[in-house]
C-alpha cells in the first residue's frame, strides 16, 4: 500500500470518526511490525501533573476506545479521580498519527469478565499477583506472589479481581493527522459536545 499521499479531504473524511479510525487500524495491522494498538495513554494526577504511559487498545466502537487496567495501580486511580483521559496512537510505517480526550467510564461487568477470560492463564494469575505501580522490594517476591496464586488456582477458573477491569473513553474530539512534504500535514479534527451529538469537521494548520 502507498503511503505517499494521503486525500484526507473535509468531504472525504465522512462524519463517522470511528469508520476512519477502523480503516486506519486495519491498515496499520498489515503494515506496523509490533502491536498496531499499542497507544500512549495520558492522565492526570491530583495536584493536575499530567502522566503518559504505553497500554494496549482492545475495543473501539462508537461508543468508545476500551483498555484494561488494575485499577489500584497509578492511572487507575487518576482515571478513577478525574474520569479524563487522552490517548495518542502513531503508526510509523503509514506516518499517520490519531489523538483522542473525553471523558472516561468503566465497563460493564459482563465486558470485564468476557476479556479477562480471553487472557493467556499466566496474564490471569499476573492480575492477582501484582501489587501494580506499588513498591517492590525484589523480583523475588513477585515470583513467590505468582506461585501462590497458581497454587490457589490451578485450573483455567480464575476469577477476575474485583480491582481489575476496564475503562472506555468517551471522546469529544479525535483528530487524524497524516504526514505531509515539507511539514504541510493534514489534521482533521472530529469534535462534539456531547456523545450522542453530531459530529463537527475541521481542518487545521499543520
Amino acid at each position: 500500500m502507498s503511503t505517499e499521499r494521503l486525500t484526507l479531504g473535509e468531504n472525504d473524511a465522512g462524519g463517522d470518526p470511528f469508520a476512519l479510525f477502523a480503516t486506519w487500524l486495519g491498515e496499520a495491522e498489515k503494515t506496523e511490525p509490533n502491536d498496531p494498538g499499542a497507544v500512549a495513554l495520558a492522565t492526570v494526577d491530583e495536584a493536575g501533573l499530567p502522566d503518559v504511559r504505553m497500554v494496549l487498545l482492545k475495543g473501539v466502537d462508537p461508543r468508545g476506545f476500551v483498555f484494561y487496567t488494575n485499577f489500584e495501580s497509578a492511572k487507575g486511580a487518576q482515571i478513577l479521580s478525574s474520569r479524563k483521559a487522552a490517548m495518542c496512537f502513531h503508526w510509523k510505517s503509514l506516518r499517520r498519527q490519531v489523538r483522542l480526550r473525553g471523558p472516561v467510564e468503566v465497563v460493564s461487568k459482563e465486558e470485564a469478565d468476557a476479556y479477562f477470560v480471553s487472557r493467556p492463564r499466566g496474564s490471569r494469575l499476573g492480575a492477582w499477583a501484582s501489587h501494580q505501580s506499588r513498591p517492590l522490594d525484589a523480583r523475588a517476591t513477585l515470583e513467590a506472589r505468582v506461585a501462590e496464586f497458581e497454587a490457589k488456582f490451578p485450573d483455567e477458573a480464575i476469577p477476575r479481581p474485583a480491582h481489575w477491569s476496564g475503562f472506555r473513553i468517551v471522546p469529544s474530539s479525535i483528530e487524524f493527522w497524516h504526514d505531509g512534504q515539507y511539514r504541510l500535514h493534514d489534521r482533521i479534527v472530529f469534535e462534539r459536545r456531547h456523545r450522542d451529538g453530531d459530529w463537527t469537521v475541521t481542518r487545521l494548520y499543520p
